[in-house]
């Protein structure tokens, strides 16, 4: 089992939700996050910034302004991982800067509450 985290742009979250459907991926979770990426820094600066050195904030300007995004959150077996990450990138990739993330991390066990049963069974199945 996988968790599968992508922090995409606020404007993709419908067609993403959509195409995750349209693939047999209903079960989701979205949140809203603020953040971003390395972007057009240049470290150096960033650094001395991190530091409290005032001219390096002030030559940062917005450049360290965080900017909103969705985070959508899955949980699915092995064998549907690629479909995910797949469906995911299909939507949102525009090759710009700020396309997004995703991150893909195991997962040990899954319980659901109402019943008490545990492991893949507990996760969504693409027929």
């Amino acid at each position: 089992m996988k968790e599968i985290i992508a922090m995409i742009r606020m404007n993709m979250i419908n067609k993403t939700k959509r195409a995750l459907s349209d693939a047999g991926i209903n079960s989701i979770t979205v949140r809203e996050a603020l953040g971003r990426g390395k972007g057009m820094i240049d470290m150096s600066v960033l650094k001395g910034a991190e530091k409290g050195y005032e001219e390096a904030i002030s030559q940062l300007g917005q450049s360290q302004r965080l900017i909103p995004k969705r985070a959508v959150i899955i949980a699915v077996t092995d064998d549907l991982v690629q479909t995910v990450v797949d469906t995911i990138i299909s939507v949102n990739q525009t090759g710009k800067s700020g396309d997004g993330k995703i991150f893909v991390m195991p997962i040990l066990d899954v319980v659901r509450i109402r019943t008490g049963e545990s492991g893949d069974n507990v996760l969504d199945k693409v027929f």
